[in-house]
């Protein structure tokens, strides 16, 4: 049994990678900002625990991460709020990488999206900048420690079902890049159990292949 911690614990993706971790076994912590949200959380089979994140120090992170194998970054702001973007998406989740380093949890799985990056091409001015700027920090980040680390990029989010086919790094886009979130925490979930993807920056959509076989293939 595997101890998962996951941070942004209410998310979407968050609450359907805890049930299917729980299913498997694993022993999961889901990281969650509001109280009123356990509900929720536990009905997963993860154990909520509030942490308010973008208020926490690396120390008080660290703190909350020890005595666990593996962390999983799935929060977000929201948007809407340029501020509060940059203080969770990027300043927060930095944190919590300094403070995973800390607590010896060598194991961190970042959900970013796909074509994250310096070269994201979001104009100044446009609402979804700032997302996109405090993702390609916080990733960049990432890959610069010592950590362990696989950078998840779905595709544009749907709620369809989790089928677990995707097609990996895809050159061609022109018919879109929909990804359920449900396939996102079959993915999430398949490269916590796959030490071979760390290091990889692993950017997907709903598509054709088993999960398994895809994440197999080198990138």
């Amino acid at each position: 049994m595997t101890r998962i911690a996951i941070i942004g614990g209410h998310g979407k993706v968050a609450l359907q990678l805890s049930a299917l971790l729980t299913e498997q076994g694993h022993s999961v912590t889901s990281f969650i900002r509001n109280p009123d949200h356990a509900a929720d959380v536990a009905a997963t089979g993860a154990s909520p625990s509030v942490l308010d994140i973008e208020n926490s120090t690396t120390a008080d992170i660290a703190a909350a991460l020890r005595n666990h194998d593996a962390v999983v970054w799935s929060a977000g702001a929201g948007g809407g709020n340029p501020a509060r973007t940059y203080a969770v998406d990027r300043d927060a989740a930095i944190r919590s990488m300094d403070a995973a380093a800390e607590a010896g949890v060598r194991r961190y799985v970042m959900v970013s999206y796909f074509g994250a990056g310096p070269d994201h091409g979001i104009p100044e001015g446009h609402s979804f900048r700032p997302y996109a700027e405090a993702k390609a920090a916080a990733d960049e980040y990432l890959r610069g420690t010592t950590l362990d680390w696989t950078i998840l990029g779905p595709g544009t989010l749907t709620a369809g079902p989790g089928n677990g086919l995707i097609d990996v790094n895809p050159a061609d886009t022109s018919a879109g890049t929909q990804t359920s979130r449900a396939n996102v925490a079959i993915v999430a979930a398949a490269v916590l159990d796959l030490p071979g993807t760390a290091r990889q920056t692993i950017e997907f959509r709903d598509g054709t292949q088993p999960v398994a076989a895809a994440l197999d293939t080198p990138q």
